[in-house]
């Protein structure tokens, strides 16, 4: 993949929330929370966060939402009607971002209720008008939002690195689907080490 400046690229965190990774989230039954900690998820998106900042990339957050008005996330598809009505509710707990990983400065939050951050935001005039070429993506679920996140950045122009041990699934099988197969033509899959080594160079 060709070589761009950090300011050239910016990190984009995708649904690191209570509902998704946290232990006590809606999900954990699912198997979420415990892949995240196999992954140590928060801690590698923490860790390249640190290194983004540091080296001047901008910071992208999406976080998705269930309006209180039944309805508003839509049924036309099982992922819709899993989130409803309770999880990531607009206000609650579980829609919040982790602890850990607390947006900081000019770090921007973009909300949504849609699969992919670019359905629903303004992340790619946002992106645009700051010359970002390469966007890392990290976050949950890596099958689910961050693989609808990574084609659409794809199809929109942008050179894409997936952080794969910066994102956790439901389990390790949902994992591999994603990093191991379904995206490898559409995004370099790369690790937090290597992102940092690159960011800090």
């Amino acid at each position: 993949m060709t070589s761009h400046s950090a300011v050239e690229t910016a990190v984009l965190v995708v649904d690191m929330q209570n509902d998704t990774v946290h232990e006590a989230g809606a999900y954990a039954s699912t198997g979420a929370a415990e892949h995240a900690r196999s992954q140590d998820v928060v801690t590698h998106v923490g860790d390249l966060l640190r290194a983004a900042r540091a080296a001047g990339s901008p910071v992208f957050y999406s976080r998705i939402l269930v309006y209180p008005r039944p309805g508003l996330s839509g049924g036309n598809a099982p992922v819709f009607r899993m989130l409803a009505p309770e999880t990531f509710r607009l206000g609650s707990w579980g829609a919040q971002i982790v602890d850990a990983l607390e947006p900081q400065g000019d770090d921007v939050v973009l909300d949504r209720t849609r699969m992919s951050v670019f359905n629903g935001t303004g992340i790619d005039s946002m992106l645009r008008n700051l010359s970002i070429r390469r966007l890392l993506v990290v976050g949950a679920w890596t099958n689910m939002a961050v693989e609808h996140t990574v084609r659409d950045a794809a199809d929109h122009g942008y050179e894409v690195a997936l952080v794969a041990d910066a994102t956790s699934s439901l389990s390790a099988e949902w994992q591999q689907a994603a990093v191991g197969f379904a995206l490898t033509n559409i995004a370099e899959i790369t690790n937090t080490e290597t992102v940092v080594a690159e960011l800090a160079g």
